[in-house]
């Protein structure tokens, strides 16, 4: 099977590798897997106090389209609200890469990551607020 150019792009260019600090309170990390492969993805978002995604990383062990996915959804993550990048789907990705569809599912892996971070962001944001409040009213006791 031939790559295309985006997906050659994305994998002998990765943008966006690494990771941001998984403790702080306003970034989400977002950990899938596909077993039918063993393709896993960890994508992490880090979002500022506007809800606007400042940046995006990913660390990915698995085939070129899964990278290239990764690669390219870290791209369409950053500059966006957690609203917008919610609205990111798989087909979009697939699309810009031309994946044929047998590797449709790395394209699904990538909006899955995506909705795990979203996910991981939010209820660590609930947990601060909880968090705070309990604060707040164990102060007003003193």
């Amino acid at each position: 099977m031939a790559y295309s150019d985006s997906v050659l792009n994305h994998y002998n260019n990765p943008r966006n590798v690494g990771t941001i600090d998984k403790n702080k309170k306003n970034v989400g990390t977002g950990l899938v897997g596909a077993p039918a492969c063993g393709d896993v993805m960890r994508l992490q978002i880090e979002v500022d106090n506007n809800g606007c995604i400042v940046d995006a990383k990913f660390k990915t062990f698995g085939c070129g389209s899964a990278i290239a996915s990764s690669s390219l959804a870290t791209e369409y993550l950053i500059g966006k609200s957690i609203e917008e990048a919610e609205k990111i789907k798989n087909t979009e990705i697939a699309s810009t890469l031309c994946l044929p569809p047998i590797k449709m599912h790395c394209s699904m892996l990538a909006e899955d990551a995506i909705k795990a971070a979203i996910k991981d962001f939010r209820e660590k944001q609930a947990a601060s607020s909880t968090e705070e409040a309990n604060n707040e009213n164990t102060d007003n006791k003193s």
